[in-house]
């Protein structure tokens, strides 16, 4: 009862709709019984020599009177309780999909691509069959049952009783079957949702498979696990066909019971040919809805394994949200003071970054420094709520950060972090944060990342699609077109994450010559393994193994001989080895 509750709660904004579908539904079932009375008057009379022309006309436009009806009643409940069902697919896809953008990156650090898409795909199809045709099935079933054994009753009792001996046997074994079908459905969805992940991941990363000469290998991979799919679903298969050539055969012992003993009470006068005729079409009528039960439980059961699956991941909160206690904040343009903080990643022992305090006055640039692995990217993932802090605190223009409202938070920091882009054009990916379309800000921004030029040589120019995360494009042309992105949405906050790591350092420079008058009249954070990227910041902090173990400017970092010099000095020796090399 508990997951029939869970999975009506969907159909709960349709109930109209569907007690309307269900009404039509019932009505059809009733004006289905019409026709053995019919036929069964038919077959009295005609031996009887009472038949008239004029009535025998009668009984035939009542029938057809009476298929037209069912023919028009099962279009409507069709539209009402499928049709419906579907709108439920739209609505729970939705609601899906918006819960999936809530969700915090944590999440999506702890779940498989393919196995989302899966729930979004396969198993919500499931939920929405037991929503249709499920439901149709069940009312179905259990109101024609009912109301024919009744009309059956009416016409011999004895006979009724005996040719329904098979029932218990019936919901016996489809009971029986319905555990076990939904413990290998489930089987069969998460087999199906790591196929769709090794599907989805070798796509993604056709060119590095490609590269390694790893086609066979990938294809091993695949058959292996398409093996582990059909074994599964072979498992299902064989579950779900024994079960219903089970009940059909004791649905139909009761029709072979019928045929014997009803024979008989026909030629003992107990009935009449026509209730025989009669009882003999009730009887095939009621044998549809014992074999439905079979259907039914198949249907109930998969969508019950998919609902649980849906709900798993329905029921996971999101780790970062506005908490309760948010000021409404219009603007964190100001200073940044960073005090106490540490951070260790889930699962770890270590922390990624221990015991920082720095402060960024309003309009300058911090420049930080380290080796891989530091915590550079960490602490920029803190200052945009990526992930929660847990000691220490973050203060933006007098504003706890977790005060902050996160759109607010995030809608006035510009992140030139992931250069990760989407199947559009580069107008779109440049243009991602903005409701409305100004060609002339979009090529500005590219102007400004030193993109424009390489754009203008496309042939479609900025309606260039550039392939799935970018496909089509060069890493340095990606990063520029992600800090066009960035620059695009004015904002108060600059954080450029290592986005010119892929770039050189003629183009480098010009960017950042670029950027100057941008950066002026705001706070600005830049990342990076180049010190020649960060060697103009107002503050540099050197970060080691989560620690600032440096601070200052570049002229006083340099005379502190520490690692921002060893890194200067490995650098200039790197520079000066490509200059030899390219004389």
């Amino acid at each position: 009862m508990h997951k029939l509750k869970a999975i009506f709660k969907y159909a709960r904004k349709y109930r109209t709709k569907y007690y309307f579908g269900i009404l039509v539904l019932l009505l059809v079932d009733l004006i289905q019984l019409i026709p053995p009375k019919i036929i069964g008057k038919i077959s009295d009379i005609l031996p009887s020599g009472i038949a008239t022309e004029k009535l025998i006309l009668q009984y035939i436009l009542l029938l057809l009177l009476a298929a037209t009806t069912v023919a028009i009643g099962r279009f409507v409940w069709r539209i009402l309780i499928v049709g419906t069902a579907k709108k439920i697919e739209y609505d729970m896809r939705n609601t899906f999909f918006k819960h999936l953008q809530d969700m915090s990156t944590n999440f999506y650090n702890n779940k498989k691509t393919g196995d989302l898409m899966a729930l979004a795909t396969n198993d919500l199809n499931s939920v929405v069959q037991a929503l249709g045709f499920g439901v149709v099935m069940i009312v179905d079933s259990l109101f024609m049952s009912l109301i024919t054994i009744i009309i059956m009753l009416t016409i011999d009792v004895k006979l009724t009783l005996i040719s329904l001996i098979p029932l218990p046997f019936i919901s016996i074994t489809a009971s029986k079957f319905g555990k076990k079908i939904h413990k290998k459905y489930m089987s069969v969805q998460k087999s199906f949702s790591s196929l769709t992940d090794l599907t989805q991941e070798n796509f993604s990363g056709i060119r590095v498979v490609k590269s390694y000469v790893q086609e066979e290998k990938e294809l091993e991979k695949f058959n292996t696990q398409n093996q582990q799919n059909f074994k599964v679903n072979m498992e299902f298969a064989k579950l779900w066909g024994l079960m219903q050539p089970l009940v059909e055969l004791v649905a139909s012992l009761g029709f072979v019971i019928f045929i014997g003993l009803g024979g008989f009470y026909v030629m003992q006068g107990e009935i009449s040919l026509g209730d025989f005729v009669a009882f003999n079409m009730y009887l095939g009528q009621l044998i549809w809805p014992m074999m439905a039960i079979g259907w039914v439980i198949n249907i109930i059961q998969r969508g019950f394994a998919s609902l649980e699956r849906i709900e798993e991941v329905l029921h996971e909160k999101p780790e970062i949200v506005s908490t309760p206690g948010v000021v409404p904040v219009n603007s964190i343009s100001g200073d940044i003071v960073i005090e106490g903080l540490t951070f260790y990643y889930p699962g770890s022992n270590s922390p990624a970054l221990e015991d920082i305090n720095v402060r960024i006055n309003k309009g300058d640039t911090l420049g930080i420094i380290g080796r891989t692995g530091s915590g550079k990217s960490t602490l920029v993932n803190l200052l945009v709520r990526i992930y929660n802090l847990q000691k220490g605190e973050i203060i933006i223009n007098g504003y706890d950060i977790n005060s902050i409202p996160l759109k607010t938070l995030r809608e006035n920091i510009g992140l030139a972090s992931d250069s990760f882009l989407f199947s559009s054009n580069i107008a779109e990916n440049i243009n991602l944060s903005q409701d409305y379309v100004d060609i002339e800000s979009i090529k500005q921004a590219a102007i400004d990342a030193d993109v424009y030029d390489n754009i203008m040589n496309f042939p479609d120019k900025f309606e260039t699609m550039v392939g799935e995360k970018g496909v089509t494009l060069s890493g340095g042309q990606k990063q520029r077109i992600s800090i066009a992105r960035a620059l695009i949405k004015d904002p108060e906050i600059l954080i450029l994450d290592d986005c010119l790591s892929s770039v050189d350092a003629k183009t480098e420079t010009k960017i950042l010559e670029n950027l100057k008058s941008i950066m002026k009249n705001r706070t600005s954070i830049i990342i990076s393994h180049r010190i020649s990227a960060i060697k103009n910041s107002d503050n540099i902090i050197v970060l080691d193994d989560g620690k600032i173990i440096e601070s200052g400017t570049h002229k006083e970092l340099l005379d502190l001989k520490g690692l921002y010099f060893e890194i200067y000095e490995n650098q200039l020796l790197e520079e000066k080895i490509q200059e030899e090399g390219e004389n």
